[in-house]
This record gives C-alpha cells, structure tokens and sequence, in this order.
C-alpha cells in the first residue's frame, strides 16, 4: 500500500450512522433504511427497516466495515445481504442487495429515517378526552397475565365497555400491523363515542406473559373471558352491558367466548370467517394473487397444490408423516431446502392444526344476543361473499333475532378504503380505518347500550 492509499483509508469516514435507500426489484420500488451503530468496544451493529413493508427495526445479523471501504450487511432472517463500498466522503455506499438468488443494484446516502416514515394522520394524540389506565390482568386457568389499556369516557359511569380481540398473529394492543395502529384508533374514537375500551397485548408479546406459540383459538378465547371478568368487575363499567369486538380470528375468537358467558351483551364481528380454515387459505390465496394481476392460469395451479398440501398435514397420522408428504408435494412444485422446511415448520404448529379444521358456524348458531357483522367489499384476506353470508345464515338458523350483516363497500381487510385490497397496500394507505367503518362500529353499539 502507497502512502497515499493508507492516508486515504486512515481519513475514511466510519460506516456508524443511518443510511437510506430505494431498492428497485423487478419494477418494484421499496425504500430500505439502515441504522449503524458502532459500541465501545469498536464493534458494528445495526438494524433495518423496511417502510414500505411496515417492518422496523429488524435485528441485522452481521454488521461489517473494512479499512478500504468495503462494507457488508447480513439479514439472515430473509436470506439478504447487502455488500458495498463507502465513498470516501463517506455520504454514500454504492452496492449490491442479494436474496433468494437475485440481486439488484442499491445506492445508500446518509438520510432522515423520519422522512421515509408512513403518514397515520389518524392516530389519536395526548391529551386525551378521557382517561386510558395501564391495566392488568389474570387468566388464572392458562396461568398467563395480560397487560393492556383501558379508556374509559369522561362523565359519570358505570359506562358500556368492550374488549378488543386482535386478529392472527403476534399482536399488541393497538394491533400494530405496517405501521397502522388500528386498535388505537377504533378504541380512541368508540372511548369519544361514551364507550369504555379494553385492548391487551396477546399472550407472550409486548408486556403479557404466556407462550404465543403453542396458543390455538379457544385460548385466546379463554384470554377474552378474562378480560371480560376484568370489566365486571370495576365499578366504573357497567357488568350488563359489556361487549366483545374481535378482528379477523378474534371474529372466530368472540363468538367462542360468548358462547360461553352469558353475561356477554353483545358482539361485533370485523372481517369474520364463515368456512373453514382449509377452505379460507385457499381462498385467501387465490382473491389476493387475483387482485396482484396473477394469471388465472397461475392461480389455479397455485391454488392446487396448496389444497393438495394442506390436505396431506390435516390427514397425517403424525408429524412425521405430515412432513413427508409435505416435502413431496413442494419438491414437485420446485421448492426445497430452507424455505420449503420452514413453510412446513408454520403448517405444524399447534395454530394452524386447529385453525385448518375449525368451522366457525356451530358458535355462531348458539349466540342470541346482538350481533353486527362487517366485512369490507374488496378484502382478500376473508372475501365477504364467501364469508358474509354463511355467517348470517348461521346466526339466523340459530333463531337470533338482532342479526346485523353488512358489506362496506370499497374498504379492505383492515377496513381502509382501498383500490384492490391486496395486502401490498395496506403500508402504502395513509388511512388506518375508514370513518364510515368507526361511525357504524359506534352506531350500532351505542343504540345496544343505550347511549344516546
């Protein structure tokens, strides 16, 4: 090495700041951020966000800097890799991002994470209009406690209350899902509206304890019952006029619970399921490539081969023999190795073998109290006209006579006004919950409780 080039690598900015930039893969456009810090010790760590994927701070793997500028930064989690050179300015890094066998050119410059951030213009600020509490409380039959937040109106109680049942998932209490926080906002506008709101952190995520892992349905079930205790028994809350909203799963999850206390007064089911789990992923799959541009063609032989897969885990004897069958039918559709061994770890976890079985319609028969039932037109997650309906036939045949079921039109899974309801769009909305969807959620609730 010359003088010159040991000067040069000895004036060399460090690689410690944030960097961003925007990857373009295949025409897709995605802003990536990374955050380097260097410790005392000397050594490099960091972090990644991905904006337009709603995924912050995700644990970098390894984080490398040479003394000529090469710099290499691992995401094992997702199999990429970034391997670049800095400048030496040191304002920017020209390099490569590399995953699943592709790779595609990627410029970072030190940059504003702030800047990338989604807009959520409707997520409610301090202060308050009413009090929101730091609550916990026990499930003593699963020996798990549950942290979260109750808001409770001003004015005199006992006031109307609801619990909150977040959907599939590790989920906290605001239901945080690609930078939306929609629990936050329906439970801020219902608390506006007089009606107090308890949401909680699943079990095992955020500060609730207990194991999200092994956890089916009729757990979070359990869970929802003793949030329910926890109203009845605060005087502030009035114990006959307590509800349950439940999302997504917690529209299977709600009916479960109901079913089970009668003190229940009533129940909202956003985005409910009326098939079975088997029925509804291949379902699920086809409406959300539809709404991608997928080719029928494509969608059918996706759609086949997920049937046959989900078919051979719900028929086998045993694990064993499950993965068997499963690594068959994915090396016959050309995927292997780790990725075809992971999406058959997810097929076997305690979840998804009671999820695929489970038939919603036997609960729904059995509840004679209120219900209101939404789906939104263009979800591709729980189509309403597969869903919908079922669902209010069960409740009818049931002899329930206060049925309320309604499709809202061009709204999505999360009930954001959408254009096609793919999932790719839910980051890029800046509306976390359509105001149509919270004026009917608060209607209907304060007629069943009596507020005016």
């Amino acid at each position: 090495m010359n003088p010159a080039e040991a000067q040069e690598r000895a004036d060399r900015p460090d690689v410690a700041g944030t960097w961003v930039g925007t990857l373009d893969a295949a025409g897709q456009e995605l802003s990536l951020v990374f955050h380097i810090a260097r410790g005392v010790d000397g050594r490099l760590s960091g972090t990644m966000d991905s904006p337009d994927q709603g995924a912050y701070g995700l644990a970098l793997s390894a984080v490398e800097a040479e003394d000529d500028g090469s710099v290499r930064f691992e995401f094992a989690m997702a199999g990429g890799e970034y391997t670049g050179r800095l400048s030496a300015e040191g304002d920017a890094i020209t390099g490569t991002w590399s995953q699943g066998g592709a790779s595609f050119p990627l410029l970072l410059g030190r940059g504003d994470a702030e800047a990338l951030a989604p807009k959520r213009p409707q997520e409610p600020q301090p202060p308050f209009p009413y009090e929101a509490l730091e609550v916990g409380f026990d499930n003593p039959g699963a020996g798990v406690r549950l942290a979260g937040t109750l808001t409770i109106p001003v004015g005199d109680g006992p006031h109307p209350a609801v619990a909150l049942i977040s959907g599939s998932g590790p989920q906290d209490r605001d239901g945080t899902v690609f930078g939306h926080r929609p629990f936050l906002v329906l439970a801020d506008y219902l608390t506006r509206r007089g009606i107090a709101v308890l949401r909680y952190d699943d079990r095992g995520i955020g500060e609730s304890t207990g194991n999200l892992a092994l956890a089916t349905t009729p757990d979070f079930a359990s869970d929802a019952l003793a949030a329910v205790a926890f109203l009845t028994a605060r005087p502030d809350v009035n114990p006959v006029k307590i509800g349950l909203v439940g999302h997504s799963e917690g529209a299977n999850v709600a009916p479960i619970a109901a079913s089970q206390n009668d003190e229940i007064a009533f129940v909202v089911l956003l985005a409910g399921t009326g098939v079975t789990g088997r029925e509804l992923l291949v379902m699920q799959a086809k409406a959300i490539n539809r709404a991608s541009g997928v080719s029928e063609g494509v969608i059918e032989q996706r759609a086949r081969i997920q049937g046959e897969l989900l078919d051979v885990v719900m028929a086998a004897e045993d694990d064993s023999a499950a993965v068997e069958g499963a690594r068959v039918i994915l090396a016959e559709a050309g995927l292997s190795g780790d990725a075809a061994e992971a999406q058959i770890r997810g097929l076997l976890s305690p979840w998804m073998k009671h999820f695929l079985s489970y038939d919603p319609l036997p609960e729904l028969r059995q509840l004679s109290i209120p219900v209101l039932a939404l789906n939104g037109e263009k979800d591709t997650q729980v189509p309403p006209t597969e869903n919908l309906l079922p669902v209010e036939e069960a409740l009818r045949e049931g002899g329930n006579r206060d049925v309320t079921a309604e499709v809202l039109p061009g709204l999505n899974h999360l009930f954001q006004t959408a254009e096609t309801g793919a999932p790719t769009e839910y980051v890029r909305i800046e509306e976390t919950m359509s105001p149509a969807a919270l004026v009917r959620i608060a209607d209907w609730i304060a007629e069943r409780a009596g507020i005016e």
